[in-house]
């Protein structure tokens, strides 16, 4: 039974086409994101949480397989379907549901995709890193018949310097890393410890250079949760001197948080988890991207999780105002639209007069649009006036709702739009009971 279901959810899986803010993905649980650049898109690498179809995992975490997702615009992200499962992975204890964090990097025509799990000999106690090779970054790999000798551990980060000699650097009894043959598939030295890093459980690492330094980042547990953190170098062996934090731990307390850094289109990104879809259990985790920059000496600034991400939103789409910019003190909350499928996504309720939300970077075009669509829910009736880029401006839109007692969908005219890229204010005007599920312009 197991198995048709994880069949089932590859087939729904292949090609379909997801709109995101944060979390970027939203059909199913990912987490410990790995981004790359490949073939002028973003290919993500994450895991893949499950709710645990075995008693001994319903408490921690479950995987069985891994998805590769793509993006040309950080917005639109195409699910490629399954490219390893535990089930054809020949050294992988078959229904360990280890498949953990994972990596993937193009190496002479060919792609490495590097991975974590429980192998056969180990009686299911400990970890072992695999390597399977594909010709396209999306896949079909091939699984290596055995892990990499010499390595016990989770976690696998491969970073290639510019000389071409590629890097492997894990997790599992501390923070470890050797140099790779050219076949990426065997160590050419022997194991060592990363060194200059404060005390800590930590684990996750994810290597990158820029302007000639080494960034050595990772999750570090500094009081009751992980934050992530790095260290710099002027070699990717180090010696690395910590540096601080990137990302502070979750006020939520979600025990995890894992990432990586890129650049693509000339700006820097941080991929990293939250318990997004999950607030209750803490173990099914959802990718976010939020924009990085670094100050003039290369040291990086603090990064602060936005529900809003990354990306320019078109407004001919479902604009899901939840994932908001900024908001008003009071008056406006967030709730799921159906707790029993927390995958449906948020719904904004705006319950006093004068809360307002921002939602930015909305691509208007060029195009007339002519009116403002939302669907909406309010026992009260009431209405909401729409600005852009400011409070202050003048209203391109009223939209006004009827008392009802069903989702409805509300037509309204536009007046002073604006072309181009705006950022959208929405405000309240009385102290009736509005939900919003997503607006839209046409």
């Amino acid at each position: 039974m197991v198995k048709k279901l994880l069949f089932l959810s590859t087939i729904f899986a292949i090609a379909s086409i997801l709109n995101a803010q944060n979390p970027i993905i939203n059909n199913q649980f990912t987490a410990d994101p790995t981004a790359r650049v490949f073939e002028g898109k973003i290919y993500v690498y994450p895991s893949h949480d499950i709710p645990s179809p075995i008693e001994r995992l319903k408490e921690w975490f479950c995987m069985a397989d891994y998805h590769v997702f793509s993006s040309e615009n950080l917005v639109d992200w195409t699910d490629h379907g399954v490219i390893v499962s535990q089930e054809n992975v020949p050294w992988v204890t078959p229904e360990s549901y280890s498949m953990w964090a994972p990596d993937c990097v193009f190496k002479d025509g060919k792609y490495y995709f590097y991975f974590p799990s429980n192998p056969k000999s180990s009686n299911g106690r400990g970890f072992a890193i695999g390597v399977a090779v594909g010709d396209k970054p999306y896949g079909p790999f091939v699984p290596q018949a055995e892990p990499i000798k010499g390595i016990k551990g989770i976690d696998p980060c491969v970073f290639i310097d510019k000389d071409g000699q590629a890097y492997i650097y894990w997790s599992g009894q501390g923070m470890s890393m050797a140099k790779l043959q050219d076949n990426m598939l065997e160590l050419a030295s022997e194991p060592i410890q990363i060194e200059g890093l404060p005390e800590g459980f930590k684990e996750g690492p994810f290597v990158f250079e820029r302007n000639s330094k080494y960034y050595y980042t990772f999750p570090w547990v500094q009081d009751k949760t992980e934050t992530l953190a790095y260290a710099m170098g002027d070699s990717p062996m180090g010696p690395f001197e910590f540096k601080g934090l990137i990302m502070e731990q979750w006020p939520s307390e979600c025990w995890t948080n894992h990432h990586s850094i890129v650049e693509y289109q000339n700006q820097w990104y941080l991929f990293y988890h939250h318990n997004d879809f999950s607030p209750e259990f803490d173990k099914n985790r959802s990718t976010r991207i939020d924009s990085l920059f670094f100050n003039s000496d290369g040291t990086i600034q603090k990064v602060i999780p936005t529900l809003r991400g990354v990306g320019i939103t078109e407004a001919k789409r479902q604009i899901q105002i939840d994932r908001y910019s900024q908001v008003s003190d009071n008056g406006v909350t967030i709730d799921f639209l159906n707790k029993d499928n927390k995958f449906e996504g948020w719904k904004t309720i705006f319950n006093s007069s004068g809360a307002w939300l921002q939602y930015n970077q909305v691509n208007f075009g060029d195009t007339n649009l002519k009116e403002v669509k939302a669907r909406v829910y309010s026992p009260t009736g009431g209405k909401i006036q729409i600005r852009l880029n400011s409070l202050n401006n003048p209203v391109i839109s009223e939209i006004e709702i009827p008392q009802n007692t069903q989702w409805t969908i509300i037509n309204a005219p536009l007046d002073n739009l604006s072309t181009g890229v705006n950022d959208l204010y929405l405000s309240c005007n009385d102290n009736g009971h509005i939900e919003i599920d997503w607006i839209s312009f046409e």
